[in-house]
């Protein structure tokens, strides 16, 4: 193995920060940076070596390539926390707007949402797989999420309590019951579950990841973070009485006053119950 993909293998088995997707999102897109590299002629580096010019070399090379902003910006996020784990944060500008890199557009008004039909769910013959699924969509949670999910614990009566170690960036939420549905989504899930989690006992999360991808898979099913953005697109119209721009609701310019105030507050629960903290990343799920 050559000597950057090793050591930075090295920081990632040593630095094992946010839930296990976010650090095998890393550690891929670190390989793949080092791979990039070496193909670049840089043929001596360890993970120490990092340098402006090293920086500058990848991001031009993401922009000859067309990648999209938000993949960029996902990688930028990764150099940074590479150059801060070796204590070299002044290699990297603190703007992304240094290197060209524009904002990124969240508000493309395009429905992404996904639904589950009885016999979409009857194909997936798991059925911790096929109960993450349903938690997905019943609470608009993320794949992980759905997975570590523990009925006993989560489950207050009135609403859901995610740990820390099931969320995306360690942040710890509540999710309100609202609805029947739910509540029988809930303890189906508790029944199934007992007091362990979604996945079966006998498993690890990376052997149930690799179970719910083959059975969805399998079923014909893609894209499932599209159940969260349906979740997003009922509760908006639950807290506005409208449907949402990407549903062909309004579009902002056309509220009054008192639309507008409903339409930032319906944004920024979205936002907290999906676990962002902030109403422009509504823009994704529900349109602007």
């Amino acid at each position: 193995m050559r000597n950057l993909n090793y050591t930075l293998k090295q920081l990632c088995r040593h630095c094992r920060e946010g839930s296990y997707a976010t650090q095998r999102n890393r550690e891929r897109m670190l390989t793949l940076m080092a791979n990039e590299l070496h193909a670049m002629g840089y043929r001596q580096m360890q993970a120490r070596s990092l340098k402006p010019k090293h920086i500058e070399g990848l991001v031009q090379k993401w922009q000859d390539h067309h990648l999209s902003i938000g993949t960029i910006k996902n990688r930028m996020a990764v150099l940074r926390w590479w150059a801060q784990k070796v204590d070299k944060r002044n290699v990297i500008a603190r703007s992304n707007e240094h290197y060209g890199i524009p904002d990124r557009r969240f508000v493309t008004n395009e429905n992404k949402a996904k639904d589950l039909t009885e016999s979409q769910l009857n194909k997936i013959k798991d059925e911790h797989v096929r109960m993450s699924l349903e938690l997905q969509r019943a609470f608009g949670l993320r794949r992980e999420e759905a997975m570590k999910f523990m009925p006993s614990y989560a489950d207050k009566g009135d609403h859901l309590r995610l740990k820390a170690s099931w969320t995306k960036g360690g942040k710890p939420r509540t999710i309100p019951i609202r609805t029947e549905h739910q509540r029988d989504v809930l303890d189906r899930a508790r029944e199934l579950a007992g007091f362990g989690s979604l996945i079966p006992p006998q498993r690890s999360y990376v052997q149930q990841l690799r179970v719910y991808e083959g059975h969805t898979t399998r079923a014909g099913l893609s894209s499932m973070h599209g159940l969260r953005h349906a979740y997003a697109q009922d509760r908006y119209e639950e807290l506005t009485g409208s449907k949402c721009p990407a549903v062909g609701g309004p579009d902002s310019n056309s509220f009054t006053p008192e639309q507008r105030e409903l339409d930032h507050q319906g944004r920024m629960t979205i936002s907290q119950e999906l676990g962002h903290g902030r109403e422009q990343i509504t823009a994704a799920y529900c349109g602007k």
